[in-house]
């Protein structure tokens, strides 16, 4: 009896547990998944403004560095940095007591070479007078051939060493010229209009001369009347940039300007780094010339710069975090899988689709779209979605990770921002 007992105790057990497993299976297929939280946004016309930001250095479009052609020894100094200077202002002497020396030296040589032609000059004078009385004399048959020949040949080297003379005097004279012209850079005049922006000398000094050498950089001399923002840009903006653009240029050192600027220039070649790491990054040049500029400004002040790239009026427009990309696993099992691997090597170079979230009742649908150009807060749509409709703007999390097509979600109200109440 107590045999038969368990038997049907145990058919019971039985019985329930299957219950049980076909009560949860029940309970965990209708059960729904948590709703994601999200914050909406329709879809609407706005005007997007594409800029590229970049930092760099303020520079004068002319700046001249001022090094002597002749080597010596300073011996008046009439500027000092921040003077003002008019094209044409006696700025330095150099000492020319070697330069001098060599001016005797090479008028000497002028005199001498002179008194060697006067001399040539007369023995030629005289030659010729015996080769004409000899020609004469030769006609008439008074004297030989070879007497006759001996007074042509001397007539012809005299009259060559004459053209020698007069060769050697003219090479003395312009060697003349030459030292005179360096006696004359040893005064160091402006060569343009502007501001001592540097000054590397001081009276007493010994300068080296570009002749032979580098020379030595004396002063620099900027005309900031014209001046211009030399910023960096990124290789991924510079496409961006074209002349003519126009840009906004705040200086570091003057908190309260901001200047207004046009690029006038883009370099073609990347910008030479000394410091090879791995996250080098490499960039370009870009000059902007600014609109009436600051008198305060300094060549050399750090500076920030955005550049205007590309204007858009009353284009669809989505918030930017709206915007994510989701990849597509080309290893699942599923409908078309054999086409996608037949043609794998095009499908991995494709760059996977842009989509948005779309509200669709109390889910969202994903929508592949087409972008144009964004600014800071916003992305233009060219193709995908329509004006008004409601895409998900937030969260970061749910946009890029959570949300899939068909999810379920809630939406959380924005907080309104009311005046401050009083305490």
């Amino acid at each position: 009896m107590a045999k038969k007992n368990n038997k049907k105790r145990n058919i019971i057990i039985f019985i329930a547990v299957i219950l049980l497993a076909i009560i949860a299976m029940y309970v965990f297929s209708n059960r729904e998944a948590k709703p994601i939280e999200v914050t909406l946004e329709k879809v609407s016309k706005r005007t997007i403004i594409q800029k590229v930001s970049a930092v760099g250095k303020i520079q004068a479009e002319t700046e001249v560095k001022v090094s002597p052609e002749t080597s010596g020894e300073v011996i008046f100094l009439n500027v000092k940095e921040g003077d003002s200077v008019k094209k044409g202002e006696l700025l330095i002497r150099i000492k020319p007591d070697i330069v001098q020396t060599m001016v005797d030296q090479y008028r000497a040589s002028v005199e001498g070479a002179k008194l060697d032609a006067e001399s040539m000059l007369e023995k030629l004078k005289l030659a010729e007078a015996d080769f004409n009385r000899a020609r004469e004399l030769f006609k008439n048959k008074y004297i030989s051939q070879q007497e006759f020949d001996t007074y042509n040949s001397n007539y012809q080297a005299l009259s060559s060493n004459y053209k020698s003379a007069l060769a050697r005097l003219e090479q003395a004279q312009a060697s003349l010229r030459q030292i005179l012209k360096n006696a004359e850079r040893t005064t160091i005049y402006s060569p343009i209009n502007g501001v001592v922006t540097k000054r590397n000398v001081e009276i007493g000094e010994t300068v080296l001369g570009t002749q032979q050498f580098q020379g030595t950089e004396m002063l620099r001399i900027s005309d900031l009347s014209v001046m211009n923002a030399i910023v960096e840009v990124d290789e991924n903006d510079i496409v961006l940039v074209r002349k003519g653009d126009t840009a906004t240029v705040e200086v570091d050192a003057l908190p309260d300007l901001v200047l207004k600027g046009i690029v006038i220039e883009i370099g073609h070649s990347a910008i030479q780094s000394n410091a090879l790491t791995q996250d080098q990054s490499t960039n370009f040049s870009v000059k902007l010339r600014l609109i009436n500029p600051d008198p305060r400004l300094r060549p050399g002040m750090s500076c920030n710069a955005e550049i205007t790239t590309e204007t858009k009026y009353d284009v669809p427009a989505v918030p930017l975090q709206s915007v994510t990309i989701r990849t597509t696993d080309f290893n699942q099992d599923g409908p078309g899988i054999r086409q996608v691997k037949d043609d794998e090597e095009s499908k991995i170079k494709k760059r996977p689709p842009t989509i948005v979230f779309v509200r669709d009742k109390d889910k969202v649908k994903s929508k592949v779209v087409k972008t144009g150009i964004s600014d800071d807060g916003y992305i233009e749509i060219t193709e995908g979605i329509d004006l008004g409709m409601e895409v998900v703007s937030g969260s970061f999390q749910a946009i890029s990770k959570q949300l899939e097509d068909g999810s379920k979600i809630t939406i959380k109200k924005k907080e309104s921002t009311s005046p401050n109440k009083k305490k």
